[in-house]
């Protein structure tokens, strides 16, 4: 099994003082961090997923701070940085030729936010015939409303997951994936 590790959207967008401040992005992007430095020292491949918006956007603006990765997972020189405009990361991109081109058969995947380019990139992965693990505790997402009621951050992170883990991946935490 060739494993990648895609890294999705950890922006300061989604940070304090961002445009888009989530729920826990900070212990997210550490949980990264630590699966990024596990890749890096197994010399394995990984991609960085970028969200840069198009024109007239309000969030991820071309130029702006909010777009630049986070520092707790900025990308080495060499390392694969996908832009892409739509939740889904395969959606008008090389990512999947690139994934292809190294014959990865098997994605660890995270990022931000849970309830939309994780879980889009996900269930796209497997459709593309790609085994996926998320790292749960390595995501975040925000609250959400519906019907004038609010959803609360962790609800809405663990109802993804669940219904990720149901069919298309392998959830799990990063201690349990770095101790595995």
């Amino acid at each position: 099994m060739n494993k990648a590790l895609l890294l999705i959207d950890i922006q300061k967008e989604y940070f304090e003082n961002g445009a888009l401040e989530l729920v826990n992005p900070i212990a997210a992007s550490e949980n990264a961090k630590k699966l990024l430095e596990h890749f890096r020292k197994e010399n394995a491949t990984i991609i960085h997923v970028q969200h840069i918006s198009g024109e007239g956007a309000p969030i991820f603006v071309p130029g702006t701070k909010g777009v630049e990765i986070h520092e707790n997972v900025k990308p080495l020189e060499g390392e694969k940085v996908i832009t892409k405009q739509f939740p889904n990361s395969f959606r008008e991109t090389d990512l999947l030729e690139y994934l292809q081109s190294k014959e990865i058969t098997h994605l660890v995947i995270a990022g931000m936010m849970t309830h939309m380019c994780i879980d889009a990139g996900t269930r796209a992965a497997v459709d593309f015939g790609f085994e996926c693990t998320v790292i749960g505790d390595a995501c975040a997402t925000l609250n959400l409303k519906i019907n004038g009621q609010e959803v609360n951050a962790a609800d809405v992170h663990n109802a993804f997951l669940a219904a990720l883990e149901f069919f298309y991946a392998k959830i799990t935490t990063t201690e349990e994936y770095l101790l595995s």
